[in-house]
């Protein structure tokens, strides 16, 4: 199998692919990118690079046989005229492919630099579509938190919304169970593929900023479970240990004092009465990150003094920030489970304000659909016993 991987420090980024040899043979095949200045690049589990530099190791690296091991293979033949191209040798497009992976792609670009109003071909999967670009520049300078929103994405506003539709249900829910494909009388179908899915383990945006100090100057805005209905809260790199619930799990076990087992039990709420939970989820989601990101400047200040003068107090000071920053959230998020719980059982909303519950039924644009397959079933006869 192979992989791709985002290397970055405080100065560049890059992009390295890599894939074994094959049964039997040791040792990887891999090339990197260095991703230019003011542009961005994307990947899902699908190889990006194609063509590449042979002579230009400031921005292209690559294992010294990496042309031969194609050529005897007879994945690539060098008197073909055509140029070298690691994704044609080593990842050749399919259909499949192209639906399950390049969408992802197209969204983060599409969203980024809407101005360049890139085509949905190649995720669409039509024969001969070009790939997008390895590096795009956005409309704008990105920062954190657009990032973080890139990494929110259900192709919303798009032809591919997963909220719309039958398949979203009866509450516009935008994720679809695995199976990912799936056959009906024997043609083959795909459910779409966004880069916000319900089987996320984690995710992080890695910030890094030359001009503090090393230990200030790095962030992980992580967050475990998707992070659509999460909040990435800011781990520096500096800091000595982890909150502790953020290095507690089993995924055979549910626990109250697991930060993934607590973000997936608000995740799963939310997941099957989407348009009902996830506003609540929302706000709390973006209360949350407003204050860290409000926080972080006095923070950063601080911890740059403090390393000055003393460097061991700075890391005590970082740790102590992130451990009870993290720890906050997770209680946070057990709040909102049990609030999630109380005001959406068994199909009742309640409303702590009045202490009653009342059931709000289906959307109507549902029930159209429900009585489009079965016009009579449910319909209550017109008569009246004289």
């Amino acid at each position: 199998p192979g992989e791709c991987f985002s290397v970055s420090d405080k100065n560049e980024v890059w992009l390295m692919e890599i894939l074994g040899r094959g049964p039997g043979v040791k040792g990887a095949l891999w090339v990197a990118a260095r991703v230019p200045d003011g542009y961005i690049t994307c990947h899902a589990n699908q190889a990006r690079i194609s063509t590449f530099p042979l002579d230009d190791p400031d921005n292209c690296l690559y294992s010294p046989d990496v042309v031969d091991f194609a050529v005897e293979k007879g994945w690539y033949d060098p008197d073909s005229g055509e140029p070298f191209s690691w994704q044609a040798a080593y990842h050749p497009r399919n259909p499949r492919s192209n639906r399950v992976c390049g969408g992802r792609v197209w969204s983060v670009y599409r969203r980024a630099a809407p101005s360049q109003n890139f085509p949905d071909d190649f995720h669409r999967a039509v024969e001969g579509a070009p790939d997008y670009p390895l590096f795009i520049k956005p409309d704008e300078k990105l920062s954190v938190r657009d990032v973080m929103g890139l990494m929110r994405d259900h192709f919303e506003g798009t032809p591919y919304d997963m909220t719309k539709g039958i398949d979203a249900g009866p509450f516009a829910s935008p994720y679809r169970w695995r199976g990912l494909t799936w056959e009906v009388d024997g043609v083959t179908y795909c459910w779409e593929r966004p880069i916000s899915t319900q089987q996320a383990g984690f995710v992080m945006v890695a910030q890094s900023r030359s001009w503090l100090p090393d230990p200030v100057g790095g962030v992980y805005w992580y967050t475990p479970d998707d992070c659509y209905t999460t909040a990435f809260a800011p781990l520096y790199c500096g800091i000595a240990s982890a909150p502790k619930s953020y290095t507690q799990g089993d995924i055979s076990r549910f626990s109250w004092e697991s930060a993934w087992w607590v973000f997936n039990f608000a995740s799963n709420q939310a997941y099957v009465r989407w348009s009902r939970i996830f506003p609540e989820v929302q706000a709390v989601r973006d209360e949350m990150e407003d204050s860290f990101f409000a926080m972080l400047p006095v923070i950063d200040k601080t911890a740059a003094e403090l390393g000055g003068k003393d460097p061991e107090l700075m890391r005590q000071y970082l740790t102590t920030f992130s451990v009870s920053t993290g720890e906050r959230l997770v209680a946070r998020w057990r709040e909102l489970c049990e609030d999630l719980m109380t005001r959406h059982n068994d199909g009742f909303v309640y409303d702590p304000e009045s202490g009653r519950a009342h059931g709000p039924g289906y959307p109507e644009e549902w029930l159209r659909r429900v009585l489009e397959e079965n016009p009579d079933q449910f319909k209550v006869p017109d008569w009246e016993e004289q």
